[in-house]
């Protein structure tokens, strides 16, 4: 997720039957945002259009005075103000960030939480320095295992006051593919207060969880990191005392641009008949996408779409479209995303209390009218 939202339904508690939204999701989507399906239509997700999720407040962030500690298991600690971090040779990486309980709220019974359909993506250029540039500067220790990050964004969990805490192996934080950033801007911008500023992390593949914000602290350790948000959040559970699986990497997943227009009343989209052209975006974090099938029948046949041929950015979405000829009637729409790896979306969600990592296939109602 970008910012983060703690795993309040794991091992917490999962919605009534006949329970609406809680007081507490209100309160969680007033403060968060996700991406107009329509916003699909660009490489680039506008700052404002990229879904937001914060869990703590925003804190007060002051460039000029911002310094990033690099210490633990180090043969020399660092400390880092902004100008001496954009002093290092800098790279821009285009990623896909995705929310790992982007889905959630279409799983039966459904955990209380952030109540996300399929909206909690985008897509941007990050620019900053590669991770591995300063654990090298700082030299890792021969018994160093795990790189912990801490944001400045501070609140209680199960009663416990803490600040937002994540850790990554050490392959990965001081590996090159992916190439973990320390980001200072998005889309050729200073990162915005509610995407980290004026300092982030960003973990090409991984769920918005990993990618920490308003980084102010890298710390290796000796042993696994078994702070809340890495030990007890984020974590496939099917019962309160399973101790569950990490969430790491993105399940791959194809979104449609809603065709048409809207009525409102009947949440359907309307289309005229004749060729309608679909298109949207496919992305995974396990491997390239290799194909995109799009179905107008509810899922019970499918069709290969025409994918854009890759384009160099390993890590962000890739287009596909298709052209389907509308006839009147009901339909719905589906389409559906395979990688490299074998990974593909399931036609029905197997579930986990946090509802995390649900890619369902996408399914959009819509109504072709006989008349012009």
């Amino acid at each position: 997720m970008d910012g983060r939202i703690g795993d309040i339904s794991a091992p917490g508690r999962i919605a009534e039957p006949d329970e609406g939204i809680s007081m507490e999701e209100l309160a969680l989507a007033a403060r968060n945002h996700g991406l107009p399906l329509e916003a699909l239509r660009y490489d680039l997700t506008p700052a404002g259009l990229h879904y937001v999720l914060v869990h703590y407040d925003i804190p007060a962030a002051d460039a000029d005075a911002w310094e990033l500690a690099v210490g633990g298991r180090v043969r020399t600690p660092l400390t880092l103000d902004m100008r001496t971090l954009k002093s290092f040779p800098a790279v821009t990486r285009r990623v896909t960030m995705e929310c790992a309980g982007n889905g959630r709220a279409r799983l039966s019974p459904r955990p209380v939480s952030q109540p996300w359909l399929v909206e909690a993506v985008g897509t941007a250029e990050w620019t900053g320095v590669p991770l591995r540039t300063l654990l090298a500067e700082a030299g890792v220790a021969a018994d160093a295992v795990e790189a912990v990050f801490t944001g400045a964004d501070h609140g209680v969990e199960r009663g416990i006051e803490q600040d937002y805490q994540r850790s990554l192996p050490l392959p990965l934080a001081t590996g090159g593919d992916p190439e973990v950033l320390v980001a200072y801007e998005m889309n050729g911008r200073p990162l915005p207060p509610q995407h980290g500023h004026p300092l982030r992390l960003i973990v090409p593949g991984w769920y918005g969880m990993a990618h920490v914000k308003w980084l102010r602290e890298i710390a290796l350790t000796d042993v696994p990191f078994t702070g809340f948000q890495q030990a007890m959040a984020y974590r496939y559970r099917q019962s309160p005392e399973d101790p569950g699986e990490p969430v790491t990497l993105i399940a791959p997943r194809a979104l449609m641009i809603p065709p048409g227009f809207p009525d409102f009343m009947s949440r359907t989209r309307l289309v005229r008949p004749g060729r309608v052209r679909l298109e949207g975006r496919a992305w995974s974090g396990h491997a390239p996408v290799t194909t995109v099938e799009v179905s107008t029948d509810d899922g019970r046949s499918w069709s290969e779409a025409e994918l854009a041929p890759p384009d160099g950015h390993r890590w962000a979405w890739r287009n596909w479209r298709a052209s389907w000829t509308a006839t009147p009637g009901s339909h719905v729409l589906s389409v559906r995303a395979h990688d490299a790896d074998g990974h593909h979306q399931p036609l029905s969600q197997p579930w986990n209390r946090g509802g995390f990592a649900n890619n369902l296939v996408q399914r959009i109602p819509v109504l072709c009218a006989s008349g012009g």
